[in-house]
């Protein structure tokens, strides 16, 4: 098993935070535009326990693929947790954390994964895979630093 950490002040308050995250739809506006991100399912405003999210992405070659993900555990304010239910992982658990600090708001995601494909999948990991999630991380970095950058509460 793999995991991603990353780690960003965010200069807003928790609550202003909080909205913006817990709230499925804003996902495609800090997804990398070429990674041909739609949400298949129609959303509630906020997330719940429970809540499954059926989305198409085309992560490499512009092959299209469909991801189902179950929001496992919410504690308002403080954390939630997705899990992929469907999609190109074997395993996927990704917690959002969400702290209070002077200033703004520290957010934490742990991304834990493993990949299908027993020897092929840990082949492709380095080469491949790794460096997509980076990518994709970084790019989520810079959009939510230029999107709380007006945001200030």
């Amino acid at each position: 098993m793999y995991q991603l950490k990353t780690k960003q002040f965010i200069p807003t308050s928790i609550d202003v935070c909080w909205e913006y995250f817990s709230s499925p739809a804003n996902l495609k506006e800090i997804t990398p535009p070429g990674m041909g991100f739609i949400i298949k399912t129609d959303l509630e405003a906020k997330m719940y326990e429970g809540m499954m999210i059926e989305y198409k992405v085309t992560p490499l070659l512009g092959i299209p693929m469909n991801w189902i993900t179950e929001i496992k555990a919410v504690k308002e304010g403080h954390f939630f947790i997705d899990e992929q239910r469907k999609g190109p992982y074997k395993i996927w658990h990704h917690e959002h954390h969400f702290k209070q600090v002077e200033g703004g708001v520290e957010m934490t995601d742990i991304v834990s994964y493993e990949l299908p494909f027993g020897l092929l999948g840990k082949l492709l990991h380095p080469i491949i895979v790794k460096p997509k999630l980076k990518q994709i991380f970084d790019y989520r970095t810079k959009k939510v630093a230029s999107l709380f950058a007006t945001k200030v509460a």
